[in-house]
């Protein structure tokens, strides 16, 4: 099996957990108001923003450099969506929450000690945003009534068949990188306990004081 294959089969039990965790449902649903999406895409920033430049800095690196994709790059997107749905003071007035700060630490962590395990990360994140992503975006357009599609380019990868070859290019690299049975299993280890850290940010951000969600 290969690591594309392990990764999907291994982490299928918290990727729907985290699918149903906090404001997930609501968003889903096409339910959650404004302000709270807009948190969640602040702290997805935040995530992206120290995840891009640790890919990058270790783009010679064997076992990272094969799932440096730059147009799976997320950052510049969610600042435009975000100057766009909730405005220039986007980065002061949405918090990061307690999950996020914890989430950050240990990218930092990882980024100087064992970089292989960025790899979790990469898989967690493109992979839900090229799937996914693209069934929330046309539910994400609708609920804050962009009916032009402004303020979703988030999820914006281009054509069905370009994200389509997207998918095949990141699966093709997982399973192409030099990982022995102990480098596969400390990154199937790694994106099982991202799918954690994910839902544990779902899960603050629908607790937190102020964000109204709709009853389920």
């Amino acid at each position: 099996m290969g690591l594309a294959q392990r990764l999907r089969a291994e982490t299928r039990d918290l990727h729907s957990v985290a699918e149903r965790a906090g404001i997930m449902p609501a968003l889903l649903r096409g339910q959650l108001d404004r302000r709270t999406y807009c948190s969640l895409l602040r702290n997805l920033h935040a995530i992206y923003a120290v995840l891009e430049p640790a890919l990058t800095r270790h783009a010679t690196h064997a076992m990272v450099s094969p799932v440096v994709f730059p147009a799976l790059f997320r950052q510049a997107a969610l600042v435009d969506d975000l100057h766009l749905l909730h405005g220039d003071g986007w980065a002061g007035e949405l918090p990061l929450q307690a999950a996020t700060a914890a989430y950050l630490e240990r990218l930092r962590q990882i980024d100087v000690a064992s970089p292989e395990l960025l790899v979790a990360h990469a898989y967690v994140r493109s992979l839900g945003d090229l799937s996914g992503g693209q069934l929330l975006r046309g539910v994400v357009a609708t609920s804050l009534q962009r009916r032009d599609g402004s303020g979703t380019r988030f999820y914006d990868f281009g054509s069905a068949d370009e994200v389509a070859a997207h998918l095949r290019a990141f699966r093709g690299a997982l399973n192409a990188l030099p990982a022995g049975e102990a480098a596969a299993d400390g990154i199937v280890a790694e994106a099982r306990a991202a799918f954690e850290r994910h839902a544990h940010l779902f899960e603050q951000l629908a607790a937190r004081d102020g964000l109204a969600l709709p009853a389920a």
